[in-house]
């Protein structure tokens, strides 16, 4: 056998070998970019429910109505909005609340956190 039959032989498979390996890169990249997106899915889900839940308890804690309406006010949207509320604190007018969305990712359960605060605008004040 020659030098250069003996290389051409060693080398034969080597670009499948290759293509395996990129198409297993690509497939990683793809499911940690689904993973990705699927955190930030369940990010803006939580800060949506957070935002609905505090102005939900903001407005039950209105002028002329009992300050104990407005935690189970945030409660009741933050789970219509499929968030947990895992804290309610009444600040004098505002209302902070903090929720959390559960989301199973590639098998791994964990709960995106958010929070928002709500209160009466003062008069002349710009958002």
């Amino acid at each position: 056998m020659t030098i250069r039959a003996w290389a051409a032989r060693s080398e034969s498979g080597s670009a499948s070998v290759l293509v395996a390996v990129l198409v297993g890169v690509l497939a990683m990249v793809a499911l940690l970019g689904a993973a990705g997106a699927g955190v930030l899915v369940a990010h803006r889900r939580a800060s949506a429910a957070a935002d609905l839940a505090a102005l939900a308890a903001a407005e039950a804690l209105g002028p002329g109505r009992a300050g104990t309406r407005a935690c189970p006010a945030a409660g009741r949207v933050s789970a219509a909005n499929g968030a947990e509320l895992t804290s309610c604190q009444v600040l004098g007018d505002d209302v902070l609340v903090r929720v959390g969305v559960e989301r199973s990712i590639m098998g791994w359960s964990l709960t995106v956190p958010a929070r928002a605060r709500a209160g009466p605008v003062s008069p002349g004040s710009r958002p």
